[in-house]
């Protein structure tokens, strides 16, 4: 598919790039896209919760009653889950919640992403461009020159670039990634894509091994 490419301030240059139909043109298998980003969610889970059971919890052992001929079940000690300031039943525990998925399912994971953004006309391609030093007023008449100030946004770059990154870091709305920092949870994350055009023999090259 054919895109045109703006300039920083919105404007068409009056070239155009192909975008890879393998890439941005595949049928999107969304199962691939649901295993992706749960891996990502699940990385994202730091797994340190942790409840105290029955052998943790600080308290006597002593059995607090004799065993027959109270009228009440038996009880052997004030520590018993049953019980306020008991031990808790199958409580969490420190747990790692990452798992493994292949490469390729990965890969097919972020060329649906691409192609569900490019179905909907989302992507926008923006010729190269960089700041002299940070400065998020710069950033910002970008993304109004784009239409994108009121809306998420995910810039990707070629090459990192430092003023852009820190131009951009304290704006929510707005990430700023290279091409082989690019996640399926970041690219459904975004309403819209800006794809530098430096970026896209990156991103092509990674997701055609």
């Amino acid at each position: 598919m054919e895109v045109k490419v703006l300039d920083i301030k919105g404007k068409d240059t009056g070239r155009k790039v192909q975008l890879s139909d393998s890439v941005f043109g595949i049928e999107p298998n969304k199962h691939a896209v649901y295993l992706d980003v749960k891996q990502y969610l699940a990385n994202q889970r730091q797994g340190t919760h942790k409840a105290k059971e029955r052998a943790e919890v600080a308290g006597s052992t002593r059995k607090i009653k004799k065993q027959k001929g109270t009228g009440t079940a038996r009880a052997g000690s004030a520590k018993n889950p049953l019980f306020k300031g008991g031990g808790t039943v199958f409580g969490p525990r420190p747990r790692s919640y990452s798992f493994k998925l292949n490469k390729s399912l990965k890969r097919l994971a972020r060329k649906s992403a691409f192609s569900l953004k490019a179905k909907e006309s989302n992507i926008v391609v923006v010729e190269d461009f960089t700041f002299d030093a940070p400065n998020t007023k710069n950033f910002l008449s970008v993304l109004s020159a784009l239409g994108l100030e009121n809306k998420k946004s995910l810039f990707v770059l070629g090459d990192s670039n430092k003023n852009v990154y820190l131009s951009s870091r304290n704006l929510k709305a707005s990430n700023v990634v290279t091409n082989s920092e690019l996640s399926t949870y970041a690219i459904l994350n975004a309403n819209n894509l800006v794809l530098l055009e430096g970026s896209l023999e990156g991103i092509e090259e990674n997701l055609s091994k």
